[in-house]
C-alpha cells in the first residue's frame, strides 16, 4: 500500500488539508472560495460547455452501434441483480443531498426569483433549476467517467483507476505517464474532499431531525460531534465484509425507506397540487434541459452571476468531484452490462427519480407558500437544512416521518463513505476489485477526518466551495479520459 508514490502523496496532500482545515476552518474556506471565484469567472462557461458534451456523448453512445458492446467479454453477464444496481448507484451517487435539498433548493431558488417574476413563474422556474441540478447533467458526468472505467477495466484489461485509458491509449512513457499520475492524484483528492463535504451535509442534516423530534433549538457543535462519532461507528462495519453484503443491503434500506417516505407525502399532502406539480417540472424540464446548460447569464446583472456560480457552476463542479469515486464505483459494479444498458440505468432512471423527488418536494414546499400562510421562507433564510423537517412537521404522523428521514440520511451517508473507500483503496492497490479490509478501514479514517474539517466549517456554502476546490481540475481530466475512449471505441468490430 505505501510503497504507490501516486497514494504517499495524496494522503499527504489531502492529510494536509484535513491538518489546515482543523487549524484553520475559516481560513481554509477563505482560500478555497476566492480560488473557486477566480475559476467560475474566468471558466465558467467551459465547465458548462464540459457538462454539456458529457450529456451529449451519453446519447450518441445510447443510441448508436456502440451501445450493444458489453462491459467485459461478450459472454459476461451481470453480478447484481437491476434493482441492487439502481440502489447502489444512486445510494452513492446522492442519497443524502436529496433529503437535504428536498424543498429547500426549490424554495430558495424561488425566493430568489421573486423580485423579478410573478410567483407561479417563480415556482415553475425554481423547481426547474432545480431538476437541472440534478438530472441528466449530473448523471451524465457519472455515467461517463464510470463507462469509460468499467470498458477499459473489464474489455481491455486494465487496472480500476482514473489513468488507465491514458496510459492503455498513449503509452506509459514521456507525457501520458506524468498525466496519469496527476489524474490519478487529482481524483484521489477530489474524491476524500468531496465525502468529506458528503459526511458534513449528511451529519448537519441528521442533526437538523433530532433538533425537530426533541425539540432542541440550535443544539450546537456537541450534537454534531456526537453524530459524527455514530456515523464513524456505522461505516466500519460495512467496510470489512463483502461489498455485495455491506453496501447492497444499506442502499437498499435506505432507497426503501426515501422511496416510501415521497409516497407518504403524496398521499398525505394535497396529491392534486403535487401531482400537477410533478407533471408540470417534469414537462418544463424535458422541454428545457438540452439546450439550458449553455445558459451562462454573461448579460445578466451581479445578483444573477452570484445565484448561477453559488448553485448552477458549484453543482456542476460538485458532481465532478464525485465522478471518480461514484464512476469508479458504478464500473465496479456494472460489469457484464452493454453500453446502452448502463447510460439508460445510469442517466436516466436516477434523473426520473430526481425530478419525482423534488415535484413532490418542491410542491409540497410551494402549497405551503403559495395556499397557505406557512412561513416557510423564514426557514430557508434561518435554517435551511430543517427546511425538510418542517415540511413533514405540518403532515400526519410527522414523528414517525421524521425519524424515518433520520435514518435514511444516516444510511445514505454510511454508503457513501464506504463506496468511497472502497474506491480509494482500489486506487491504493493498483486497481485491485478487492482490496483489502485494512486498506479500506485506512481510507475510512482520512474520509472522516475531512469531513470533521467540513463539520467544524458549520456551513454549507464553505462545504461547497472546499468541495469545488478538489474538483477543479477533474474538468480538465474528463474530457481527456473521454478522447481515450472514443479512440479505442474506435477500434471495435462488430458481427
Amino acid at each position: 500500500m505505501f510503497k504507490n508514490p501516486i497514494l504517499l502523496l495524496s494522503l499527504s496532500l489531502t492529510g494536509g488539508i484535513a491538518l489546515w482545515g482543523i487549524a484553520d476552518t475559516a481560513g481554509l474556506a477563505e482560500f478555497s472560495s476566492t480560488v473557486v471565484g477566480i475559476m467560475f469567472n474566468s471558466r465558467g462557461w467551459f465547465i458548462m460547455l464540459t457538462a454539456c458534451l458529457l450529456v451529449y456523448l451519453c446519447i450518441w453512445l445510447a443510441f448508436s452501434k456502440y451501445g450493444s458492446i458489453r462491459l467485459g467479454k461478450d459472454d459476461d453477464r451481470p453480478e447484481f441483480s437491476t434493482v441492487s444496481w439502481l440502489t447502489m448507484l444512486f445510494a452513492a451517487g446522492m442519497g443524502v443531498g436529496l433529503l437535504y435539498f428536498g424543498s429547500a433548493e426549490p424554495l430558495f431558488h424561488y425566493k430568489s426569483f421573486l423580485p423579478n417574476m410573478s410567483q407561479p413563474d417563480a415556482a415553475q422556474n425554481a423547481l426547474f433549476a432545480t431538476n437541472f441540478h440534478w438530472g441528466f447533467h449530473a448523471w451524465a458526468i457519472y455515467a461517463t467517467v464510470g463507462l469509460i472505467i468499467a470498458y477499459f477495466s473489464f474489455r481491455k484489461g486494465t487496472p480500476n483507476l482514473i489513468s488507465a485509458p491514458i496510459r492503455h491509449v498513449f503509452g506509459d512513457r514521456g507525457w501520458p505517464k506524468w498525466v496519469g499520475g496527476f489524474s490519478d492524484l487529482m481524483a484521489i483528492t477530489a474524491i476524500a474532499i468531496g465525502v468529506g463535504g458528503s459526511i458534513a451535509i449528511g451529519v448537519f442534516q441528521v442533526q437538523a431531525g433530532v433538533e425537530s423530534l426533541f425539540g432542541l433549538e440550535k443544539s450546537g457543535m456537541t450534537i454534531s460531534l456526537v453524530i459524527f462519532g455514530m456515523l464513524i461507528i456505522a461505516y466500519l462495519g460495512p467496510l470489512t465484509v463483502d461489498l455485495g453484503k455491506g453496501m447492497a443491503v444499506l442502499s437498499n434500506t435506505a432507497m426503501a425507506i426515501a422511496g416510501c417516505l415521497m409516497f407518504f407525502v403524496i398521499l398525505a399532502g394535497p396529491t392534486h397540487y403535487i401531482m400537477g406539480g410533478i407533471m408540470g417540472g417534469a414537462g418544463e424540464y424535458f422541454s428545457r434541459v438540452l439546450t439550458q446548460g449553455f445558459h451562462t447569464l454573461t448579460f445578466y446583472d451581479e445578483v444573477a452571476g452570484n445565484w448561477f456560480q453559488s448553485w448552477t457552476l458549484t453543482y456542476m463542479v460538485w458532481w465532478l468531484a464525485w465522478s471518480p469515486f461514484v464512476g469508479v464505483f458504478i464500473a465496479r459494479i456494472s460489469k457484464g452490462r452493454t453500453i446502452k444498458e448502463f447510460i439508460l440505468g445510469v442517466v436516466l432512471v436516477p434523473s426520473i427519480f430526481s425530478i419525482f423527488w423534488f415535484g413532490v418536494f418542491g410542491s409540497v414546499g410551494f402549497y405551503g407558500v403559495l395556499e397557505t400562510d406557512v412561513a416557510i421562507l423564514d426557514v430557508i433564510d434561518n435554517h435551511i437544512d430543517s427546511t425538510t423537517f418542517f415540511v413533514l412537521d405540518k403532515l400526519p404522523f410527522s414523528d414517525l416521518t421524521i425519524g424515518a428521514t433520520v435514518i435514511a440520511a444516516f444510511l445514505f451517508v454510511v454508503t457513501s463513505v464506504v463506496s468511497a473507500a472502497f474506491v480509494l483503496s482500489m486506487f491504493s492497490s493498483g486497481g485491485d476489485l478487492n482490496p483489502s479490509t485494512k486498506t479500506k478501514l485506512v481510507w475510512g479514517g482520512i474520509l472522516g477526518a475531512l469531513g470533521l474539517v467540513m463539520i467544524f466549517s458549520n456551513s454549507i456554502a464553505a462545504v461547497k466551495s472546499i468541495i469545488a476546490l478538489g474538483a477543479l481540475p477533474f474538468v480538465y481530466i474528463v474530457l481527456l479520459i473521454a478522447v481515450c475512449f472514443i479512440k479505442e471505441l474506435r477500434k471495435e468490430t462488430f458481427k
